[in-house]
Order: structure tokens, then sequence, then C-alpha cells
């Protein structure tokens, strides 16, 4: 695991005034993305408070060298692949440079002031051309909720304890933050209907979720030690699986999710680096008694130890009216990513468990991240159980399933002890009506 050093020191500050006590973007988090300036093509960047720092224009401008130089020069095509494919020593090396650059008192502040772009002024881009997304299952709470809901008397399937459940995306409908989906159409068979039809999705859902990037891949037919699967993991994101829950009733026996999930995927556009999210790593709670010991490709001591994150999650909602009276979105839960039964590094050596190669730029799904109290719960499913117990707003407004015209925001913010904390970035969508 990744030890903190100089670049997570909380007293560090910016000459980049707006990144000082930064909710999101401080100095020691330094996330990494593609962005567009005004009228400009798409680069590499850094977050810094409320502005973006041009990773190719440092490097045009000679601000890096030796490993941090390969890494900027590996992002240079448009997209972060590359760059992922590399792995930590190249990444970190950046990370050290880009402190020293943004550093109060850097001796390169002249030149970098010039390379800075506002963020709300620029077009954020999906930060990796994404060659497969996968999303797995590793919220237990969910799965508990969820399973309540449908089989009261065994929630949790028998495998769920034993084995990291997930299923294959679609990688193509992944889209960044703050680009609207439309509602999907499909077949739909309510219990009172002897037959399905086809038509808008009534049932509309989010899943709060924690993105994981792949860095380096495997070769096929070589899996990875769970001992060596933080190497190949390149940071992380928020992710929302939308989810239309009555097309996924009909269609997910025997196979699975399909047509309910493969419309839509959202994502917060910055990649947080494991180097970012170094102080924030906890211990994974330990198993209940009873459960059983994970099989042997899934256990690793040191892994137990720290891989867990301590991110505090929040998702909120702004409906069209909310949106006409200028209110705040609602806040409709708080959790925390360290409620996963199963750690990233399980994940990832579950996946190449049977010998798949991972690739530069894929893209995992944790799963939905409830936890264990009803204020905590990741999803419209679970909170209004099943449409059956509709929610009021503020407002006096009730929603079973999302409208057309509301918005869904997830936050997260890691913070520690003596640590500075550090967010994501926002993960929003407006949900635009079928067609």
């Amino acid at each position: 695991m990744i030890a903190p050093d100089a670049t997570h020191d909380s007293a560090l500050q910016s000459w980049v005034t707006d990144a000082n006590n930064h909710p999101d973007f401080p100095i020691q988090n330094l996330p990494l993305g593609i962005f567009a300036p005004p009228n400009g093509e798409k680069r590499a960047g850094v977050a810094i408070g409320d502005h973006i720092l041009d990773l190719t224009a440092c490097m045009d401008r000679g601000l890096l060298a030796g490993d941090a130089l390969n890494a900027a020069q590996a992002a240079h095509a448009g997209t972060l692949n590359a760059l992922l494919a590399l792995g930590g020593k190249p990444r970190r090396a950046l990370r050290l440079a880009l402190a020293g650059i943004l550093a109060r008192g850097s001796a390169a502040e002249a030149l970098a002031d010039a390379l800075l772009h506002e963020a709300a002024a620029c077009t954020l881009h999906l930060p990796a051309a994404i060659g497969d997304y996968t999303d797995f299952y590793a919220g237990i709470h969910h799965a508990r909720a969820v399973g309540k809901l449908f089989r009261p008397d065994a929630p949790l399937l028998p495998n769920y304890k034993y084995i990291p459940i997930g299923y294959h995306g679609r990688a193509s409908s992944v889209r960044p933050s703050g680009v609207p989906f439309r509602r999907p159409n499909g077949q739909r068979k309510p219990a009172n209907q002897p037959e399905p039809d086809f038509g808008p999705c009534r049932n509309l859902d989010y899943e709060l979720e924690l993105g994981i990037w792949i860095g380096p891949g495997n070769d096929p037919g070589s899996p990875i030690p769970v001992t060596q699967a933080a190497d190949h993991i390149a940071g992380f994101c928020l992710l929302n699986d939308w989810s239309a829950r009555d097309i996924q009733g009909w269609e997910y026996q025997p196979l699975g999710p399909f047509l309910a999930k493969s419309f839509a995927t959202t994502i917060s556009p910055w990649i947080v680096t494991p180097e970012a999210l170094a102080p924030f790593r906890i211990a994974q709670a330990p198993r209940p008694e009873g459960d059983p010991r994970p099989l042997p490709y899934l256990c690793d001591d040191a892994d137990q130890r720290q891989g867990a994150l301590n991110l505090r999650l929040e998702v909120l909602l702004l409906t069209p009216a909310m949106r006409a009276a200028g209110a705040a979105p609602h806040c409709l839960s708080r959790g925390n990513a360290c409620d996963a039964y199963w750690t990233v590094a399980q994940l990832v050596a579950h996946h190449s468990s049977n010998g798949c190669d991972l690739r530069p730029g894929d893209l995992f799904g944790s799963g939905t991240l409830s936890g264990p109290t009803p204020d905590s719960l990741g999803s419209l499913l679970e909170l209004t159980e099943s449409g059956r117990k509709p929610m009021t707003l503020p407002n006096g407004e009730t929603r079973r399933f999302l409208e057309d015209g509301d918005e869904v925001l997830l936050r997260a913010r890691a913070e520690a002890p003596g640590a500075a904390s550090i967010g994501f970035g926002e993960c929003r969508a407006v949900v635009l009506p079928a067609v």
C-alpha cells in the first residue's frame, strides 16, 4: 500500500488561492482528467481548486522531467489510457512534480499561472477510452435490502459471501457528469398484466457506486494475484449505475441485467489517484461471526488491514419544481464506501482469476454502496421499498422513482484525522423524457 508523503501534508498550500481548503480539489488531491478549454481541443489536465492546470502545456513549457515527463507524454493523445498503463511509479512522479509546481512559493508559478483555465469555462470529457465496463455487487447492505424485497426468507443467495458477484455492462453508454440521458424504453410486465408491453420505463432509479479505473493490465490466461492487485488500480471516481427497475424485473432471469442497465451510466470526470487516497485507507470491516473465510485466491492480510476507503458518500435530488424555486438539492441519503463487503483488490483478483485479461482504461463499478441504516440507502428501490412507500420531499413533492426533469447528484469526501480532506467532484445528470 502507498504510504503518505510530503504531498499529503495538511499544511501544504497552493499559490492557486481558491485551492486552499477547497472541498474537492486542494493541492493534496491533484486528480487527472481530460478537458477542452473554450474553443480548444481535448487535452490532459489536473484539477486544482476551481481551475484546471493544462498538463500538456506544462510538458511543452519544460516544467516536467524524468518519469513525470513520461507520464505527461503518455497523456498527450487526448485520453489517459497510456498514462494509466504506465502504473504507479510514473504516476507518483507526476504527482510529486505537480505538487512542486503548484505549491505556494514555487519558482514555476509565473510560468504555470498562464497554463490555468477556469474549470467552469471548460468542457470535461471521459478521462479514458473505456474498453470494458464491469459492475459488481459488493455492497452487502444493498444486496440484503433488495433481497428482502423479493426473498424475505432468504435475502442473500448462497454464493454472495463466497464470490464477488458481477456482470458485464455496456461501455459505450458511459457518460461524464453533466450529460443528460433519456428515459429508456423497454418491455415491462407488472404483476397484474398477463403479458408484457413496451414503453417508457416507469420505475427509473439511480445507484450510488464507486468507480474503479484499471491501470496496467494482465496477459490472457495470467490471473492477477490479490497480493498484486493494488498495482493494477489507477484510480477512482463516482459512478451512477442508472437502473430501469421495471424493465429489469422482467428481463433479468436467467442471465442477469441487460437493457435495464445499458442505456446510461454516469461517472465523475476526474480520476482520483491511489496516491491521493493514501491517508484515507482503513481496515476492511471484519466479517461477522459465522461468515465464511474468503477462498485463498481472495485472501491477503495486507489488503484486509488497509484495503477499505473512508469515503463519505451523499446522494442529492433536484426536481424541476425545486430548480424553478431556486431551492438547493435535497439530500436523500448519506453512506460510506467502507460498507462494501469485498475490497477493490478482491474485485480485481476475482475478475482476472479465470484468465480474463484486463486492460488500461477498463472501468469497474463497486455495486450500490448502501449502509446499514435507513438514511444510508443508495437507491430509491430501497428508500421507497420498490415504490410501495413513496418519499415526501421538503417542498411537498413525492417520489416513488425518478421523474422526467429530475437531476441526481452524487458526492464523495475523503476524511481522516490530521489529513486535508479531498473530494471527487460531482457526478450528476438530468433525466430527459423517453422518445
